[in-house]
């Protein structure tokens, strides 16, 4: 057995190789791209070793760079995971020529396999039923003759594509001729390979495959099948195990036919077949062979009880013949469910997400990583390279983890799915989870009705606010604030106007704990996703939606694709407020969704918004959106911002006569102050007389007289700053 193994991958499946060979007792070689030097799998490797800057060409695609790391540790083996190099024939001879075990299929097998039209070759040979097709076209014109004869609607596909790369749906003749030479493009440059084939697209088309294990002789394990129907884009969303809705028949025909296929080459080590099935005759037709370990491999591991990444280091061992036998005789328990946790916006054609992650957590019971078991008999697994602090790059794949879940049931299996996503926090970047909640909650879903084209008719319904334009230092703040922690230096923040802040809340019957926007100078531009209840309090801002001017100090009705556009604050009062029906939705950090910007913690990622930026808010229960819509239209009078304000201060415990003279003290009560320019969340500068000072200096604290030791400081406290005063705000220091 080999002792060491280096995974030549990153993210989620190289965390889950980790995990199998600690279990194995086996030492784990992690190889990382300096973007990855603090994701999970870089941390939990028993070695790890940088490849550089630059590119995956560079890094996670340089072949001679992992060699040669494989090399110096002493591993023997490399196992590829998926993706990357998993399906290059040039690595696994590279591998060979070292002296390397690959952990996956052979050179030749990569080869008949990794092109779709040989593939289809290799099938008919076996007897497996094709869908109409092609082989390579020579041009256009073979093209569009091909698919006169067998009728549109026909998928174009690049021989060399994976992943939904280089596939194009072309409903007639003029879509075919536009898409010929671009899927000729993806498939050289992604692939290094410009061949294309076409095949005869099915209409009301499942995506089913079936695991395999071959032992390179001969023999072949089909692990049960999968359905991963649910695609967007031609990359899957959910897949689930057994397939729902399949008779016993077709899944036995559908395993039978993986295993003769696989069988007919020797296949070696882990794979999938994979199958078109059409829905409305029940006739399945292949489609590929993965010759690699599967993204969605968790689910079929938690009802067989199988774990496939042991097998394949105990083939690729040659010690695997008592797991051999106990996965030949296993069968299927219950019900299992993924869903594909993505970095992206739903609501911006799932552009990818990139930025640090700021909070994670899952329910309570579940475990970041690995297999929980819960006290109601259900599983949860949860695979990913992530957690708080972890930053996502914009150089690879954006997914971030698999969720899974194992239950005696299928609607079991669904309602402890639905309560995962809807119970896991994640924030700091934009995500699927809230399209992933909707969606298995979705009928078509909980009747196993899923074809590869429904998600392209799923109505998603996002609960947020985008962030067109930033405004001057808008931050999310929360009443009363962050207390009780000034004795270790963080302040309290929250609402400098918190009269006007709550009054806002007060509005919109929202709880006095309600987050909002804190708004200066120049106030932002937002899109809302979802129809709610705003309301704009503090101080005079100009405000317009979708170009129409909007009171203040009076409850909003704002709809989906709203825009209100917040402009300048004017002279009378400092901050204006934006309240919104329940409040912003953002993590609590120390008991409060206040923004600190100094100390880069609270509100939205503990920072100012930025333009691009995406903000959250409940969507409307049917009890709440009735008090809404009731409430639509009240208002209450504005508080008075009048230019010069008088305010009550009362005596501090350093003046005369050791800090100032006498008359120090009496033009200080007697002066008009002006606020300085220069005033901020820390504190508002004032300008008036300069004191005279009881003593020439700070003595053993400083040289400026004003200067003390160890004085704290609270919320409204009049602190000199040198010669001027300064009324110290709510982002300000404790001592």
């Amino acid at each position: 057995m080999f002792t060491k193994i280096l995974i030549a991958n990153r993210g989620a499946i190289a965390t889950r190789i980790i995990r199998t060979l600690d279990e194995m007792g086996i030492a784990s070689v992690a190889v990382y791209h300096e973007d990855d030097a603090g994701s999970l799998h870089t941390l939990n490797a028993s070695e790890a070793f940088s490849l550089g800057e630059g590119s995956a060409a560079d890094t996670y695609l340089n072949i001679q760079k992992i060699i040669g790391i494989a090399r110096s540790s002493g591993a023997q083996a490399i196992h590829p995971g998926y993706g990357f190099l998993s399906e290059n024939p040039d690595f696994v001879a590279a591998c060979e020529d070292a002296g390397i075990a690959f952990l996956g299929p052979t050179t030749e097998q990569i080869n008949q396999f990794g092109l779709k039209h040989t593939a289809r070759e290799l099938a008919e040979s076996a007897n497996v039923p094709l869908l109409p097709g092609t082989g390579l076209l020579s041009g256009i014109e073979d093209a569009l003759t091909a698919a006169n004869n067998m009728g549109f609607p026909v998928m174009l596909k690049s021989t060399a594509g994976g992943g939904g790369i280089g596939m194009r749906l072309c409903e007639n003749a003029a879509q075919l001729v536009d898409a010929f030479e671009a899927v000729k493009r993806l498939g050289e440059a992604n692939f290094s390979h410009s061949g294309v084939f076409m095949e005869k697209f099915i209409t009301s088309a499942r995506h089913i495959e079936v695991q395999i294990i071959g032992d390179g002789e001969g023999s072949v394990l089909a692990l049960g099948e999968r359905d991963c129907s649910a695609q967007r884009r031609n990359q899957k969303v959910m897949e689930e195990t057994p397939a729902p809705n399949l008779s016993d028949d077709t899944r036995a025909a559908l395993r039978d036919t993986a295993i003769r296929l696989a069988a007919s080459v020797n296949y070696r080590n882990a794979g999938t077949v994979e199958f078109i099935l059409d829905q409305s005759t029940q006739q399945f037709y292949f489609l590929e062979v993965n010759t690699r370990l599967q993204v969605e491999h968790g689910v079929t591991e938690l009802i067989f009880g199988v774990d496939i990444v042991k097998l394949m280091v105990e083939i690729g061992a040659g010690t695997y013949q008592a797991s051999w036998n106990a996965a030949s005789t296993a069968t299927p328990s219950g019900h299992a469910i993924q869903f594909r946790l993505y970095a992206e916006d739903p609501n911006r054609q799932f552009q990818p997400s990139t930025g640090l992650i700021t909070h994670l957590a899952f329910p309570e019971g579940v475990s970041g990583h690995g297999i929980s078991e819960l006290d109601n008999g259900n599983a949860v697994r949860v695979d990913t390279w992530v957690e708080a602090g972890c930053e996502v790059s914009p150089f690879f794949d954006p997914m971030i983890a698999k969720l899974m879940v194992h239950a005696d049931t299928r609607d079991d299996a669904l309602s402890q799915m639905t309560h995962l996503l809807s119970h896991t926090e994640l924030y700091g970047i934009e995500t699927n989870l809230a399209y992933l909640t909707q969606l298995s909650a979705e009928p078509f879903v909980h009747r196993g009705d899923v074809l590869t084209s429904s998600l392209s008719t799923f109505d998603y319904q996002p609960a947020t606010i985008d962030v067109l334009a930033s405004g001057t230092q808008t931050t999310v703040q929360d009443y009363p604030g962050r207390s009780g922690y000034w004795h270790v230096g963080i302040p309290p923040s929250g609402p400098m106007d918190s009269q006007s802040f709550r009054l806002g809340n007060q509005l919109l019957k929202n709880t006095e704990q309600s987050a909002g926007l804190e708004i200066i100078a120049n106030g932002p531009t937002l899109s809302f996703n979802h129809h709610t209840t705003i309301a704009i309090t503090g101080a005079k801002i100009s405000a317009t939606l979708n170009g129409n001017d909007v009171p203040m100090w009076t409850v909003i009705a704002v709809n989906k694709g709203d825009v209100l556009a917040l402009g300048a604050v004017s002279g009378e009062g400092a901050r204006a407020y934006l309240l919104v029906k329940e409040g912003i939705q953002c993590p609590t950090y120390l008991g409060s969704r206040s923004t600190f910007t100094l100390g880069k913690f609270g509100g939205h990622g503990g920072r100012a918004l930025m333009a691009g930026d995406v903000l959250h808010i409940e969507a409307p229960s049917p009890t709440s959106e009735r008090a809404a819509q009731e409430s639509i239209g009240n208002t209450i009078a504005p508080l008075d911002f009048a230019t010069t304000q008088t305010l009550r201060v009362i005596y501090g415990p350093h003046g005369a006569p050791d800090f100032f003279t006498n008359q120090d003290i009496e033009d200080f009560f007697d002066a008009e102050w002006e606020v300085h320019f220069n005033s901020s969340r820390t504190g508002v500068r004032l300008i008036g007389p300069k004191p005279t000072w009881a003593r020439k200096d700070g003595g053993e604290a400083g040289l400026h007289p004003s200067n003390i030791h160890d004085n704290a400081y609270a919320v409204g406290t009049v602190d000199f700053t040198g010669d001027m005063p300064v009324i110290l705000g709510p982002d300000g220091p404790s001592l």
